[in-house]
Formats: C-alpha cells, sequence, structure tokens
C-alpha cells in the first residue's frame, strides 16, 4: 500500500466485518462503529492484531475520517448511520470520501448522493458480489454508481477487499447493477433445483451428471458450487433466503418504477416466501430445492 489513510467502518456484519478487516491488515488507520456494542467489542477480540479505535457513534466515526464506508442492512439502517442526528455526514469534512457497500434502493444512493455534493463529499454507491467467501478472501467485486473522480478517490482502500472495481454509471448505477445481478442469481439457483430434483428421480449417478453437463452452456457458478451441496441437503452457506428476498424486493420496485416487466423475479421471489414459511429463511438461497419433493424413479 502506498499511502495509510485514515478510514472509518461503520456495520461489522457478515460482509462488513470481513471488509473491516482487509483495510485494517492493509495498514489503514481504522475506526469502526456498529450499532451493536457487543458485535464491534467481538469484532476486536477476532482481531487482536489490528491498531482499531472503537467510536461510540457514528459522526464519532467521521470525525477525523478521510473515508467512511458503511455496510449496513436496509435504507432506514443506511439513512440513520449517515443523514440522522448522529450521522456520519454530520462530521466528514469537505473533500472525505463515502462509500457505501449495502444492498439498497437506488433512491437512497441518489438521495445520499445529493447530500453529499452539497457537502462537497465524494459519494460512491459500491454493492458487491463474490459471497462471503469472496469477502474473508478479499475478492470481491464492486459494482459503483457516483462520479468518476469519486470512484477514483475511493479505489486506494477499496483495492484492499476488491479484486475488480467497475465503474457501471452515474448515482444510483451501482445498486441497479447489483439488483441485475440478484435477478441473475436467482433464475440460475432456481432453474439448477429442478435440475437436481429432476435427475435425482431417475436415481442418476449425481458426480456423473456434473461431469457432463458443466463444461457446456448449463455451467454456472451456482452449479459448480451448489450441485453437490444440493443433492446432499447442505443449506448452511452464507448468502441466506432472508436476504435474497430483500433484494428481490428492491429489483421488483425498481422494475415497477422503471416500468419493466420482471415475471420471472417475481415468481422466484414467492419461491423463496415458500421456504421462509417453512422455517427456512435463514437457510442459504441453495435451499430453494426444498419446496421440490424428492421422487422415485419412474
Amino acid at each position: 500500500m502506498s499511502e495509510k489513510r485514515k478510514v472509518s467502518f461503520i456495520g461489522l456484519g457478515v460482509m462488513g466485518g470481513e471488509i473491516a478487516r482487509h483495510i485494517g491488515a492493509a495498514g489503514h488507520e481504522l475506526t469502526i462503529y456498529n450499532r451493536t456494542q457487543a458485535r464491534a467489542e467481538a469484532w476486536m477480540e477476532a482481531n487482536p492484531g489490528l491498531a482499531v479505535a472503537v467510536a461510540q457513534t457514528p459522526a464519532d466515526a467521521a470525525a477525523e475520517a478521510e473515508f467512511v464506508m458503511t455496510c449496513v442492512g436496509n435504507d432506514d439502517d443506511l439513512a440513520d448511520v449517515v443523514l440522522g442526528p448522529n450521522g456520519a455526514f454530520k462530521t466528514l469534512k469537505p473533500g472525505g470520501v463515502f462509500v457505501d457497500h449495502t444492498t439498497v434502493s437506488a433512491r437512497i444512493a441518489r438521495q445520499i448522493t445529493v447530500e453529499a455534493r452539497d457537502l462537497k463529499i465524494h459519494c460512491v454507491d459500491a454493492p458487491m458480489t463474490g459471497s462471503q467467501i469472496g469477502a474473508q478472501n478479499g475478492t470481491l467485486t464492486l459494482m459503483c454508481g457516483g462520479r468518476a473522480k469519486a470512484i477514483e478517490a475511493a479505489r486506494p482502500v477499496m483495492e484492499a477487499y476488491s479484486r475488480k472495481i467497475v465503474h457501471v454509471g452515474k448515482a444510483g448505477a451501482g445498486q441497479t447493477a447489483k439488483m441485475a445481478c440478484q435477478i441473475c442469481i436467482a433464475g440460475n439457483v432456481a432453474a439448477l433445483a429442478e435440475a437436481v430434483r429432476f435427475a435425482q428421480a431417475e436415481h442418476l449417478d449425481m458426480a456423473k451428471v456434473y461431469d457432463a453437463i458443466s463444461g457446456g452452456a448449463a455451467q454456472s457458478w451456482q452449479m459448480d458450487n451448489r450441485w453437490q451441496s444440493m443433492d446432499e441437503d447442505r443449506f448452511d452457506f452464507g448468502f441466506a433466503i432472508d436476504w435474497m428476498r430483500k433484494d428481490l424486493g428492491l429489483a421488483l420496485d425498481e422494475g415497477r418504477g422503471l416500468g419493466v416487466s420482471l415475471p420471472v423475479a417475481a415468481l422466484i421471489d414467492q419461491f423463496f416466501a415458500e421456504i421462509q414459511h417453512m422455517g427456512g429463511g435463514r437457510l442459504d438461497t441453495s435451499a430453494i430445492i426444498k419446496r421440490l419433493p424428492k421422487k422415485g424413479s419412474r
């Protein structure tokens, strides 16, 4: 790393906690904040080698920072930690850089960008893909919305935990790109579930079926990483159905605003709702297969 920067990270969940770890390990001067103090304390205990300060509010976290980065839950959470009475924008200085990694609506991303512009703060909406494993390994892909100057200002810190940084367009474009990503993932995992159940019903050798079809047009990340675990009824791989339903809800709302029909996404969203009603909302998205009963050979 060429230069140590003062970075504050807000939100230490599954993804945010890993990103913050990479930022600290890269040598940046790191301050953390989490609304649940116990989680911040647990993060400190899990990362004893990092010299880190713990802030009491988002405003405290941003007061001396050059960079403020967030990864929280939803629109309301983001508005609170950024624009609220004790939000980061109360103290982040002109010329500072704000990067949001939360998956939220394009509307709130654009609203925050307007507020940032008035305060002369660089602002980037940068949702990510690459799953929990990507966060752990520092190999995330970031879909960035905002001005080119803002993305370049943020790049030196974002490179600590990403393998690819793509400037997809103006403010909010990162969020709409993430919605497109989630539509694709939902479609892939739903189709894969049907393929697995179909092959199981014929009592096929699942390893051989995978070997036969994974090298052609049917191949996908979902197939490579979830074919075997779906076959074995294992569904503890990080990205929960509850989170996917939140993301698909954002996409469906945005589609309605754009006048775009998303019939497949809407249908698969209801499939995920079935798993929630079965008590599986915290299982990963490949648990969509649980709505399809196993059948014997015909």
